[in-house]
């Protein structure tokens, strides 16, 4: 039986775990009854984040990723656009 490289999501499970537990509680606790403070869960977040970049730059996915971002924003923008032009 081989041995299998973890995906980048499931090297961060744990931090990812932390940050939607910390924000289902501010969310239930707090936002749902009026308050807001958007400093809540901020380092969990960036926590999970942070690994998440630093593993996909490791396998060189980042790249692949920003361009396919840049390239599904830059295909709404003329969408809109051109949906802009046909109702005047």
């Amino acid at each position: 039986m081989g041995l299998t490289k973890a995906s980048p999501a499931s090297i961060c499970a744990d931090l990812r775990s932390a940050y939607h537990d910390c924000f289902n509680r501010w969310f239930s606790e707090k936002f749902s009854k009026g308050y807001c403070d958007k400093e809540e869960c901020v380092v969990e977040w960036e926590k999970y984040r942070d690994c998440l970049v630093q593993n996909l730059e490791e396998k060189h996915l980042r790249s692949i990723l920003m361009k396919a971002e840049e390239s599904s924003f830059a295909s709404k923008a003329t969408d809109d656009s051109e949906r802009s032009f046909s109702h005047q």
